[in-house]
This record gives structure tokens, C-alpha cells and sequence, in this order.
């Protein structure tokens, strides 16, 4: 698991991916701090590290990346720690675009390449 403080290369993801999950990696995104963590088994203990590090729980979004998709499929709003009915977040899909376009803003500025 690593905070991504600068940025990380697609190449770095693929490797993360091949390790794991062949394809993908989990990752989460503080969308008030601008803050991404990548690289674990679950969503739940990458959100746990950045509450760590000052992250709030209510700002905090699973993701997962796909490094060799296309710029428009790198990204899968999918994951159980967005179940938050009391924000509004009904299923594990981040349903708001005004979140999704934060997300997606932090991840350009991240992964690299």
C-alpha cells in the first residue's frame, strides 16, 4: 500500500495489477485533499491509511484503475466503501458527477503516462 504523494506511471500500475488482480488495482481518492492511495487487497484498509494521515472517512472514494484501458476506462467508480447512504451514495458506485469529475481531476494530476 502507498500514498501517492507525486505521481505514479501507468507502468508502475501494470506492475501493481500483474501482482494482484491481473488487471486492475485498488486505489482510493481524498477528494478535499487531493490525496490518492493505491495498491491493497481491499479499499477498506486504503481508506483506513489515509484516515491515518489526516483523511476524513466522508471524503474519501474506492476506485479502481485500470492501467491499460484507454484514458476514458481508467477509472471504475466501483467499490464497497461507497455505500453511504447518509451522503446520498446508495450502491458501491460513486453515483455524483460533481464527485466523479473530482476524482477523475485528482487521478490526471497522479498516474502518469
Amino acid at each position: 500500500m502507498i500514498v501517492v504523494n507525486d505521481t505514479l506511471s501507468r507502468a508502475d500500475l501494470k506492475s501493481m495489477a500483474a501482482a494482484k488482480y491481473k488487471d486492475a488495482v485498488n486505489a482510493v481518492v481524498d477528494v478535499r485533499r487531493g490525496v490518492m492511495a493505491v495498491d491493497a487487497e481491499r479499499h477498506a484498509d486504503l481508506e483506513h491509511m489515509l484516515m491515518e494521515i489526516g483523511s476524513s472517512q466522508k471524503d474519501i472514494w474506492g476506485i479502481d484503475l485500470h492501467p491499460d484501458a484507454a484514458d476514458d476506462g481508467l477509472i471504475q467508480f466501483h467499490a464497497k466503501i461507497n455505500i453511504r447512504p447518509s451522503q446520498g451514495n446508495h450502491s458501491m458506485n460513486v453515483e455524483s458527477d460533481e464527485l466523479r469529475q473530482a476524482i477523475k481531476e485528482i487521478v490526471a494530476v497522479k498516474i502518469v503516462g
